[in-house]
């Protein structure tokens, strides 16, 4: 699994998300350019900002059993895969913000390091590993990105 939290690597998905144009296709699936950069972002919004009511009692539970070993394990994503309601985009979005967010968002984690992840609570899934944070934040970017075809 590549290591989100190395400069070189994190300059890799950069560039990715870069060679992304306003009308970019998806090879599969049913999300445009933007909505999948909003998509996206969902992630790190769970991670840094506080605009998602976080899951609790049985809801909780079934995501640590059922969902966790999916989104934190190395296996990759199958393609038109279920996503939680949090993360489907109904609305059109602005191309160029979402792009900057998102990198602002890439930037970001890498400038606290994987340290600052390390045993750290998700949103969803309870305290992770950096290697955990790493493989949720990667897996996610590269599922997407290789969707797009860059």
């Amino acid at each position: 699994m590549i290591n989100i939290f190395d400069i070189n690597e994190t300059n890799a998905v950069i560039l990715r998300i870069n060679n992304l144009k306003p009308d970019s296709q998806a090879l599969w699936g049913k999300m445009s350019v933007d909505k999948m950069l909003a998509h996206c972002n969902v992630a790190y919004e769970m991670a840094f900002e506080d605009v998602h009511v976080k899951p609790t009692g049985l809801k909780k539970t079934l995501l640590k059993l059922f969902v966790k070993p999916v989104v934190v394990g190395k296996k990759p994503y199958k393609r038109n895969s279920r996503t939680a309601p949090e993360f489907l985009i109904a609305d059109s979005k602005n191309f160029e913000l979402e792009k900057v967010r998102l990198i602002n968002y890439i930037l970001k984690t890498i400038s606290l390091g994987e340290d600052y992840f390390h045993n750290r609570e998700s949103h969803s899934f309870g305290k992770l590993t950096k290697t955990e944070w790493n493989n949720m934040f990667y897996k996610h970017l590269d599922h997407h990105l290789s969707q797009f075809g860059v």
